[in-house]
């Protein structure tokens, strides 16, 4: 990463906003680390600062950090946000995904893990907890998939080839390579061949973040 970053952390619990500046702060990527514990602070921040990523705790006092999130992707749909928070809830999860987040972190995350994601992020991935991706891929419906396959595309985004884009639609409703390949009619090899080259120009590190990506960006229509 050539320009260090700035970075905002929305977090009402005062000792884990002190451990969470006092880890982000010390790496060579981030500029400065600023802190709030509130939405309204927050906003201030935001209109002060030239920020490149919040932190952002959805269990905030007065207004709720999902309220919060709405506000901010209002004012910049560009800004990347990270959801660290200790909520796991199937509605919240699912308005975060509506209003844009880039990375859904629990809590139990270890701190290096996190400052990986935080990294990653800036420079355009995406992350989400195991048990949200689980969720997120329960959102799309095997069966319809399937039986739309012939009718479905997918969005020119990623220069994908129609077989990757195939294989996108598949992945994306829960299938595994051995079920791709055999829904396809191809090699196993050559379903791995497919969902290595769909990660790599979709710029995601497992098929989970290609299916989620897929489903939060609508690309299959």
């Amino acid at each position: 990463m050539d320009m260090k970053s700035s970075i905002l952390i929305v977090e009402d619990h005062a000792l884990t906003s002190f451990a969470l500046k006092t880890s982000l702060s010390c790496l060579d990527f981030v500029k400065e680390v600023l802190d709030v514990n509130c939405a309204a602070e927050a906003y201030k921040a935001l209109e002060n600062n030239k920020i490149d990523l919040i932190l952002l705790d959805l269990g905030l006092p007065e207004i709720d950090g999902v309220c919060a999130l709405k506000t901010i992707r209002e004012k910049d749909k560009n800004i990347k946000i990270v959801i660290l928070t200790s909520h796991c809830d199937k509605e919240e999860v699912q308005k975060c995904l509506e209003l844009g987040i880039n990375a859904y972190c629990t809590k139990e995350i270890k701190p290096d893990k996190l400052c990986d994601v935080i990294k990653d992020v800036l420079e355009g991935s995406m992350y989400f907890d195991s048990s949200v991706s689980e969720f997120v891929m329960q959102q799309t419906s095997r069966e319809n998939v399937e039986k739309t396959l012939g009718n479905v595309s997918v969005k020119d985004c990623y220069n994908l080839t129609q077989q990757e884009k195939r294989v996108l639609i598949l992945l994306s409703s829960g299938l595994n390579n051995s079920q791709i390949a055999s829904k396809l009619e191809i090699s196993i090899n050559t379903t791995k061949v497919h969902v290595c080259s769909i990660l790599q120009k979709m710029g995601v590190d497992d098929r989970t973040q290609a299916a989620i990506k897929a489903i939060r960006e609508n690309l299959i229509n």
